[in-house]
């Protein structure tokens, strides 16, 4: 088992790895910048080590310095949680040339998976079914890119190879389109991801996002551990999610899930992962493998009774998965409401300090959260505190809860989403389930018209 670990993150991850850490007896080293020095975890830890100033650059995005702290505090491994340098390749080779443990997959993976293009050949290979699409990336020929496009049908989408968190994509419905969007996609992804790469694929109209977990010790041994429903999203991030997914049957998720397990074996995966889908009619299409921990992570957790962090100490550590496929067992329904700290109308975020903060109780009800009364929540980082799980033996007792527990909670002193995370837990269409991943965006612009038009 591994000694110590250092956490390479901050806010609610980093506690939950600390916590996961403890129980197995490893102790923790909390790297934090300078704004950060009073989180949770900080204190909790066995150790800290100061990383720099708040920008991220400076501090959690700082390789050297992170490597340094492992360095410094004879730690074994760096645990890189989910964000920040948590799918950069470059920093899991540094971490390992450095004679350290990363607590994820091997860098060649990671590159692998972070490169669109080649992702989506290697599922190909693998039988992961995927999008209609382009094959690989575009070329400079106008002619050429119309013809795809017209193979693969309108409407198509246009990806930057190197994108992510729904950034680098461009929607073309019409021929007339397509040369401009291909050109100002490649300018976008230049200017964000250093790669100007690009490829098509069909866009489908009224998808929803299901997501695969997983995990695989490395040495040929891999499990799934169900899908998860992530499609109530605003500007493709998520918002809630939750697991089972309303309407996939268990063959359904036996068999795309032996696909996954199938998959990670052939590219030698070590880790967690999740395998990113859209669901149209019945039909998975891979978009992208997330080679880490997720934020939804905790819903799964629930309905399996698996703590996905503590597998992946074990794996780091050298163990063999314990689990079999046959073990895992989907037990009610779980659902993951993100409390961020920013207005429910505007979303502009809302840092500041918190005067008063009560987290909600009862059966089935989980809060991972860093924050507590007094907290200073800082500008520098993204806007979520924290996370509300509640689990039940079904779905409409999940939802019960999770508006009970949301009513419960007190964050005064600023802004949060709780408010829209109410709303959705009372709309009838998320009550129905299975809505696609518009379906929430359509909701607020019906909300903000309403609202100007009483105005």
């Amino acid at each position: 088992m591994l000694e110590k670990v250092v956490i390479a993150n901050r806010g609610e991850i980093a506690l939950r790895i600390l916590r996961a850490c403890h129980t197995l007896g490893i102790r923790t080293v909390a790297v934090h910048s300078t704004v950060d020095r009073n989180l949770k975890h900080v204190a909790m830890a066995d150790e800290s080590v100061c990383i720099g100033p708040p920008p991220s650059g400076q501090s959690y995005l700082d390789m050297p310095a992170i490597i340094a702290a492992a360095e410094v505090t004879d730690a074994q491994a760096i645990h890189p949680g989910y964000g920040f340098l948590s799918e950069n390749a470059d920093f899991a080779e540094r971490v390992e040339q450095s004679g350290f443990i990363f607590i994820g997959p091997k860098a060649e993976t990671i590159r692998l998976m972070g490169d669109k293009v080649e992702a989506i050949r290697a599922m190909k290979d693998a039988g992961v079914p995927c999008v209609p699409g382009s094959g690989g990336p575009l070329g400079d020929d106008a002619a050429t890119n119309v013809k795809i496009a017209r193979e693969i049908g309108y409407p198509v989408i246009v990806k930057a190879a190197g994108g992510g968190g729904g950034r680098g994509m461009r929607v073309v419905h019409t021929e007339a389109a397509l040369v401009n969007a291909i050109a100002t996609t490649k300018q976008e992804a230049k200017a964000a991801f250093s790669n100007d790469m690009v490829y098509m694929e069909k866009f489908l109209e009224n998808p929803r996002h299901v997501e695969i977990q997983v995990l695989a010790d490395g040495q040929g041994n891999a499990i799934h551990l169900g899908e998860r429903d992530c499609s109530m999203q605003r500007r493709h991030q998520k918002v809630v999610e939750e697991a089972p997914a309303p309407g996939i049957t268990p063959e359904a998720r036996a068999e795309i899930g032996k696909v996954c397990v199938d998959a990670c074996i052939r590219i030698g995966y070590r880790g967690a992962g999740t395998f990113e889908f859209l669901y149209e009619n019945g039909r998975f299409y891979f978009i992208e493998m997330n080679t880490r921990i997720q934020v939804e992570h905790p819903v799964t957790e629930l309905v399996t009774g698996i703590d996905l962090i503590r597998e992946q100490l074990m794996i780091a550590s050298g163990h063999k998965l314990s689990i079999r496929q046959e073990d895992v067992v989907l037990n009610g329904h779980a659902i993951e409401c993100r409390i961020n700290a920013e207005d429910p109308e505007t979303f502009l975020p809302s840092p500041g300090a918190i005067r008063h903060f009560h987290a909600p109780g009862g059966p089935g009800v989980r809060v991972d959260t860093h924050v507590y009364e007094g907290y200073a929540v800082p500008p520098n980082y993204d806007s979520m505190i924290g996370k509300l799980i509640v689990h039940g033996p079904d779905r409409e007792t999940a939802i019960a809860r999770m508006r009970v527990a949301l009513s419960e909670m007190v964050v005064d002193g600023i802004k949060t989403n709780i408010p829209l995370q109410q709303r959705i837990m009372r709309d009838q269409g998320f009550a129905a389930g299975g809505q696609n991943i518009h379906y929430l965006e359509k909701r607020l612009a019906e909300r903000k018209n309403k609202t100007l038009a009483i105005g």
